[in-house]
């Protein structure tokens, strides 16, 4: 594994190392437990895992600058060849060029048709990769060919066979994946997910619906209790009609739920125009009642939804869901839209926090805030929820100017 941490930060390195360690005092533990050693305490298990901790991370950052200066200098460099002048061979190269700490030196290329950006680069046709590697001292050759090129594949690794030359093989596909992948071994096959989904896992999906759950019983016993009837006596004062206002919504894996919200407009209001699209709320929409302006604008419409995260078919933290018609506008204008269905839609959410929220008639607009639901997605954590919740309530008592 070490020679992948050329192209890893020291934060990368570091994780690795504690992890390391971790398992290192498990296992001390044990062993004491095991032998029944007396003359150690429980402080030399303290002792031994940040004497290692520091000690170790400061061997390692030692180590690193050392290389980097010794690459800077010429030096502890890999020289490589990249077979395939395709997008994927050209984005390994620029990576490459772009990083020289990583101590890599690209030879060149060989590709069966002379590309333009590869600016003396060209060393020639693949079949020649024979005479290349007999000419030239080659530590790697990186295989970025096409996945039809099958034929071309299987000569490449007996050519670089015969040379005794490592060989490393980027999958054609890897364009398609995203930056957070993952990858597993099923039997004796290797799966590559095309991006990581951690609210897939079991455990993660008990660990988020155990803390939505307690969460909302605790808000449903202190706050709404007593909030809940106020507001509903305001909305009935101020516009006749009901106090809830129930919409079909898309829930985890595309499923259709009705969430509840507090209404905020008159009573039978047209939610589609005349072209049939759906009528997002405008800033000074003529719909919104006066104390729907208030609820809106501090989120106080939303409180309802706690009853869809009580019932399993939101969280309190995800991608805020969207009506159906808008949903069926946007699922095949916006790039990834669908893949906000992988979780349970939140009653806020990584968008909202961060000021994408409102009226998406631009759709620019509206993938940036598909954007967002796709880092959250794979990059949730639970303090990254907790982190949310607490930006939330601050957006609430400061003011959003997107809410309306």
């Amino acid at each position: 594994m070490y020679d992948d941490f050329r192209s890893r930060n020291f934060s990368h390195e570091l994780i690795a190392l504690i992890r390391n360690i971790f398992i290192q005092i498990i296992c001390t533990i044990i062993i004491l437990f095991l032998l029944k050693e007396e003359r150690l305490s429980r402080y030399f298990v303290i002792l031994f895992s940040t004497t290692s901790l520091i000690l170790i991370s400061t061997e390692k950052l030692i180590l690193r600058r050392v290389l980097n200066y010794l690459r800077s200098k010429g030096r502890n460099i890999r020289s490589l060849i990249i077979i395939g002048a395709g997008e994927v061979g050209k984005n390994f190269y620029d990576s490459i060029f772009d990083n020289p700490h990583f101590g890599y030196r690209i030879i060149g290329f060989l590709d069966d048709k002379r590309k333009t950006f590869l600016n003396g680069k060209y060393l020639g046709k693949i079949d020649e990769l024979d005479n290349v590697l007999s000419n030239e001292r080659v530590d790697d050759v990186i295989i970025a060919l096409p996945n039809y090129a099958t034929d071309k594949l299987e000569e490449v690794v007996r050519t670089c066979e015969n040379h005794t030359t490592r060989i490393k093989i980027i999958p054609d596909y890897f364009k398609f994946i995203s930056s957070k992948y993952s990858i597993s071994v099923f039997d004796r096959f290797p799966i590559i997910s095309v991006r990581e989904d951690k609210l897939n896992e079991l455990h993660f999906r008990i660990l988020k619906r155990a803390f939505d759950t307690a969460f909302t019983l605790l808000l449903f016993t202190f706050l709404f209790s007593w909030l809940w009837p106020l507001i509903a006596l305001c909305i009935k004062i101020s516009s006749p009609g009901p106090i809830f206002y129930i919409q079909e919504r898309w829930g985890r894996d595309n499923k259709k739920i009705r969430t509840y919200k507090f209404r905020s407009m008159v009573k039978c209001s047209n939610n589609v125009d005349e072209n049939g699209k759906f009528r997002q709320a405008l800033k000074n929409d003529p719909r919104i009642t006066k104390i729907g302006k208030i609820l809106r604008k501090t989120n106080l419409d939303e409180l309802p939804q706690f009853w869809n995260v009580l019932k399993g078919q939101m969280s309190i933290v995800g991608p805020r869901p969207h009506p159906t018609p808008l949903n069926l506008e946007s699922k095949d204008k916006v790039h990834l839209y669908m893949l906000r269905h992988l979780v349970k839609p939140g009653i806020t959410g990584w968008a909202q926090i961060n000021g994408l929220r409102g009226e998406t008639k631009d759709m620019s607009k509206m993938q940036k805030r598909i954007d967002y639901d796709i880092w959250y997605i794979e990059n949730w954590t639970f303090m990254l929820d907790i982190q949310i919740i607490f930006m939330t309530i601050w957006k609430m008592l400061k003011g959003d100017p997107n809410a309306y």
